[in-house]
């Protein structure tokens, strides 16, 4: 049983303790999914989500804010059972963040059928020779007559091939650089837009390489205005970037119970391997990490939640500890199975694979303290 005594942090609310506890009920009752054929288990854990009303806290209704708290208990609640529902969950609403945030009441009718489990979302920023480098996309959106067409790629797009529809980045040129770029939304099925190769990665999800010729969007596809697209795509990771530190903490959760249940159960010289104090040592490195990893995400998830603008030092700081240590936590739980810890079947090597890129997406590691070091370069000036 995972640890829930972070619950009764000051950071929630009874509201925040009921959820955590339904969702895990959930979670006991319905997880793992199937996962042998991969998009079918996707859309199957997306509509289960959607009838049982988790995924309504995936998006903002009219008149309602996105409550990062909750987006995180769920993701370290879902990654703690099955790290593919966290993903399903994921997507939802990061796909879907941009129209919460900006989107025009049109546009925001999607919002309905993404929270219902009923359409499928997807997030199309990254490209062949531009992933951290958001500034460097090549993707175009020419303007023609009402409306706009789209050309360039898209690749390691989470729900690609899957999705009903897109939220696209492309180039507007509005100006220079970060400052050119407009967000679009498109469905799957527009004239034009190709899924060119499915990608396969350790921990199968539903990946793919997009391509976009000669894409014609209407101008009321555009979120937001023009040429604020960077603005728009930042202001969705601000927002989901903790999420990403909380479900790596669920998979540093689940790690460290699967580890104090094999040294307890285990024998070496005929007395369990949790009395060496080697073991003892390894332990208590995994609790403090889990607890190191709780603390930042929920501090930055509260301090959002309490109406900042901007907490990009705070996620920035949530996502990299969360990852890198939940990568530390599930090495060493590796390490106290033995050969089982690599054994197919066993929970901490499909744990293994899981943890990898959560280190890479949403910004990797390195621009993260990219992140956190001009914000305190920027605060020593102030001093």
């Amino acid at each position: 049983m995972a640890d829930r005594s972070f619950l009764d942090w000051p950071f929630f609310e009874d509201r925040h303790r009921e959820l955590a506890s339904a969702l895990d009920a959930w979670c006991a009752a319905h997880l793992p999914a199937d996962h042998g054929d991969v998009d079918a288990a996707c859309r199957g854990l997306v509509a289960a989500l959607g009838a049982d009303g988790w995924l309504t806290h995936s998006g903002a209704g009219e008149g309602e804010k996105l409550d990062v708290r909750s987006l995180c208990l769920i993701r370290e609640t879902l990654a703690r059972h099955d790290g593919l529902a966290d993903f399903a969950f994921a997507m939802q609403g990061l796909g879907m963040g941009a129209v919460s945030l900006f989107g025009t009441p049109e546009q925001r009718e999607w919002l309905a059928q993404t929270r219902a489990g009923k359409a499928v979302s997807a997030f199309a920023l990254t490209e062949p020779d531009s992933g951290s480098d958001v500034a460097n996309t090549a993707t175009t959106a020419a303007r023609r007559g009402d409306g706009y067409v789209l050309n360039g790629e898209k690749t390691y797009i989470s729900n690609g091939g899957i999705a009903d529809l897109y939220v696209v980045f492309a180039r507007t040129g509005e100006a220079p650089g970060a400052k050119g770029l407009s967000a679009f939304l498109m469905p799957a099925d527009t004239p034009g837009l190709a899924v060119v190769e499915r990608i396969d990665v350790v921990a199968p999800h539903p990946l793919a390489h997009l391509r976009f010729n000669d894409v014609e969007l209407p101008a009321s596809a555009m979120i937001g205005a023009p040429g604020e697209g960077f603005k728009i795509a930042m202001s969705v990771l601000d927002v989901f970037r903790s999420t990403v530190g909380a479900a790596a903490l669920g998979f540093a959760r689940r790690a460290l119970d699967e580890a104090l249940e094999r040294v307890q159960a285990r024998q070496v010289g005929g007395a369990p391997l949790s009395e060496l104090q080697m073991v003892q040592g390894h332990l208590a490195d995994m609790a403090l990490d889990v607890d190191a990893s709780a603390l930042l995400i929920y501090r930055a998830a509260w301090t959002k939640d309490r109406g900042a603008a901007r907490v990009s030092r705070e996620a920035a700081m949530a996502k990299l500890h969360a990852t890198e240590a939940a990568q530390r936590v599930i090495d060493a739980a590796v390490q106290l199975h033995g050969g089982d810890g690599v054994r197919k079947g066993f929970i901490v090597e499909s744990l293994y694979r899981e943890i990898r890129a959560l280190r890479i997406y949403e910004g990797a590691s390195d621009v993260q303290k990219v992140i956190i070091a001009r914000a305190a370069l920027a605060e020593g000036a102030k001093a």
